[in-house]
């Protein structure tokens, strides 16, 4: 039987495999799949025929947004299933447990706690009608300053970015927009706050990531580049990752966090502060 690249197929002696891809045409005697729970396989046509799957049977989050291009990185393939045994490994508990919440959890929330207090919808708007630019600097520094999972040369780039009086008026207004704005998308708003991120030097991944994040956790993703790599070289699933700051980029990173959220449904998450922490936990780390 022919294969053809981009064929939905099942092992059919092996369940546990999970939903495959056929990676390549089949060339006779051989063909190479990709099984969400078991990665990459070659297959002898001559023991197994692996049996075609077509419709709703055929659709898969992380085979529909497969990473083709093996990355420098060296990171072998990790299932899902295996991602959350390791992550249970450090965390028994899973996302309630005390250690976790001391870990992962508790200074995220507190910073969110101070978010919604300095930086709530009403007093940004005030402050903007009063055109005081320097206290939502001041405010936001405090915001970011609250955890330390931006860098500081990060932080401090930002800081002396908002030095000059029309970046800072820029900042202000292009920060409010983001987290506020009703009249643009979410596209338009987050390509203005990188344009204005730029003009202060500061246009880096965690920095326009982390006011959307500690904000509004119950939609918005954190973005830590090596990491995001590094997972999605993991799970072989595809981030279109670019270093400059991009749309594209940061959408596909969301619609990977809304799977890992529908995924982990067991273990029962709360928001993105827990699939980031579980981000967090299963990526491999540079040394």
């Amino acid at each position: 039987m022919k294969y053809n690249k981009g064929d939905r197929v099942k092992h059919p002696k092996r369940d546990d495999w999970g939903l495959g891809e056929v990676l390549a045409d089949s060339d006779g005697g051989a063909v190479r799949i990709f099984f969400v729970e078991a990665g990459e396989k070659t297959l002898s046509l001559d023991i197994i025929q692996p049996i075609l799957v077509a419709g709703s049977e055929a659709a898969d989050p992380v085979l529909d947004n497969l990473k083709m291009d093996k990355s420098a990185s060296g990171i072998k393939y990790q299932s899902l299933t295996e991602s959350i045994q390791f992550f249970l490994k450090e965390y028994p508990e899973g996302f309630y447990g005390d250690k976790y919440k001391a870990d992962e959890r508790d200074y995220k929330l507190d910073a969110h706690d101070l978010a919604s207090e300095l930086l709530n919808k009403e007093t940004f708007h005030s402050l903007l009608g009063q055109k005081d630019h320097t206290e939502i600097r001041k405010r936001a520094l405090r915001v970011i300053n609250k955890t330390n999972i931006v860098f500081q040369h990060e932080v401090m780039a930002l800081n002396n970015g908002l030095d000059d009086e029309a970046v800072r008026g820029d900042f202000s207004i292009s920060l409010y927009n983001l987290l506020y704005g009703e009249g643009a998308g979410l596209k338009q708003r987050f390509e203005a706050f990188s344009d204005v991120l730029g003009k202060a030097g500061a246009d880096k991944w965690p920095v326009i990531s982390y006011f959307l994040f500690i904000r509004f956790p119950d939609k918005y993703m954190f973005v830590k580049p090596t990491i995001m790599q590094h997972l999605s070289d993991l799970c072989r699933y595809e981030i279109n990752y670019k270093p400059q700051l991009n749309w594209l980029t940061y959408k596909r990173i969301l619609e990977f966090s809304e799977h890992l959220f529908k995924r982990l449904s067991d273990l029962k998450p709360r928001d993105m502060i827990d699939i980031q922490s579980f981000m967090w936990c299963i990526a491999p780390k540079s040394n």
